[in-house]
């Protein structure tokens, strides 16, 4: 069973490389620290395995909520990014979405129509 990670960057929101950048390792670390605590075993073997991380487009944060929604439902590790406004956005503004460490099979039922960032 092979794990891995997906983060969900909207796109319809400018940000600057760096700022892209910086929410994605935001969203890929509280996720990572969830599954840490909450579905060990996947999460050591993410850690084991090269820690794959697939990087997407999302288009709004319509959706972002919505795959939110079904990762809980899905009983998946995710987090959803609020960006603190100190720079380039307002506060509060949801800026990614990272779903695992888990299970390929089960965050590819959610995002497999998601397009690379």
């Amino acid at each position: 069973m092979a794990i891995k990670q997906v983060i969900v960057v909207r796109k319809d929101i400018r940000m600057g490389i760096g700022k892209s950048c910086a929410q994605v390792a935001h969203a890929s670390l509280a996720a990572a620290e969830i599954a840490m605590e909450n579905y060990r075993s996947d999460y050591l073997e993410w850690k084991q395995t090269g820690e794959k991380k697939i990087v997407v487009a999302g288009e709004n944060q319509e959706q972002l909520g919505r795959l939110f929604e079904d990762a809980r439902t899905l009983n998946l590790p995710c987090y959803l990014v609020r960006d603190a406004g100190l720079t380039q956005l307002k506060p509060g503004t949801i800026t990614t979405l990272a779903i695992g460490p888990a299970p390929e099979e089960k965050i590819d039922k959610i995002t497999s129509h998601l397009k690379l960032l």
